[in-house]
């Protein structure tokens, strides 16, 4: 039987592997379906403490799994299908194979809901992006005409936020009013450099022969008029989607599918943790899912401490 079970393997997961087996707990890392978590999909990782000049994303990952291996964590490559936390030992069943564990640690994360246009899979690290504070200072979009799309306070919060760097950010919503609180509303509606473009969908990334954004194409839906924006980024806020459907359950949720918390990281289940984006909808980032992957790690290690076998 296993001490320890950490489900992902982004940079909560792989910190809590790095603090597990750091206690001689010999922990499973289980890969899921992208191994190094959403940062492998970016280039350039600028805001993660220690490296004045940045770091690829994919390195970034591959060091900490280094790190996490060095002292003894487990990388297994595998998907989870089910769980059964309903007893003791905890059962997870990965790959077809059940494996029993007085510990979880869930650090699934959330996956970034995408527009769905084939355009935007091809150019994604080219100029198409899910995250302003992961990207938007990245030197290809400084000074450059940039569109958001999404009308709620997360589109808000990151045409706010690309206005330091940007010439001109577009907002473009499907409907004729935003769905973000009163303030933010006002925040863009008021800011010089952000113009609003209602009633449209962008139809169309460009441009893919060129494996670079130069612009969208949008549609009124409206009038059903189309025309095309120029410009060097595409950033789509349009929601997350927290990755929690194979816990079918066993685990409490809010209305938004993330993790409920019960003080620290400590969910429902005794003995089940959860860390980073899967349990936070509010920062969403790197270094805030390293640190609950840090805590989560010394949870679990308390636990098993009052709770021998």
């Amino acid at each position: 039987m296993e001490q320890v079970v950490i489900i992902g393997t982004g940079c909560a997961g792989l910190t809590a592997a790095i603090y597990t087996a750091r206690a001689n707990l010999s922990p499973v890392v289980l890969t899921g379906t992208m191994p190094g978590g959403l940062l492998t999909t970016t280039s350039t990782v600028e805001n993660f403490p220690g490296f004045p000049e940045g770091i690829d994303g994919f390195q970034l990952m591959q060091n900490l799994q280094k790190q996490a291996e060095r002292f003894g964590a487990r990388i297994q490559f595998g998907n989870l299908e089910s769980v059964d936390f309903s007893g003791k030992p905890l059962k997870l069943v990965i790959d077809g194979e059940t494996v029993e564990t007085r510990t979880v640690i869930v650090t699934t994360g959330s996956s970034p809901r995408a527009i769905g246009l084939e355009s935007e899979r091809l150019l994604e690290k080219m100029g198409v992006t899910y995250c302003a504070t992961c990207d938007g200072a990245l030197p290809q979009f400084r000074n450059q005409p940039l569109v958001v799309v999404g009308g709620g306070d997360s589109a808000v919060e990151e045409a706010t936020y690309l206005t330091r760097f940007a010439s001109k950010v577009y907002l473009v919503h499907r409907r004729d009013t935003l769905r973000a609180s009163v303030i933010m509303q006002q925040r863009a509606i008021t800011h010089p450099k952000i113009e609003m473009v209602w009633n449209s969908i962008v139809t169309e990334v460009l441009d893919v022969a060129q494996k670079k954004v130069t612009g969208v194409k949008l549609k009124n839906i409206v009038t059903g008029e189309t025309s095309t924006l120029p410009c060097a980024g595409l950033f789509v806020a349009i929601g997350h989607t927290p990755n929690t459907a194979v816990f079918g359950g066993a685990l409490d949720v809010d209305e938004g599918g993330y993790i409920k918390l019960y003080g620290g990281t400590r969910t429902n289940v005794p003995g089940v943790f959860a860390a980073g984006d899967v349990a936070d909808h509010v920062y969403r980032q790197a270094v805030t899912a390293a640190g609950t992957g840090c805590a989560a790690a010394i949870e679990a290690e308390r636990f098993l401490e009052a709770n021998p076998v």
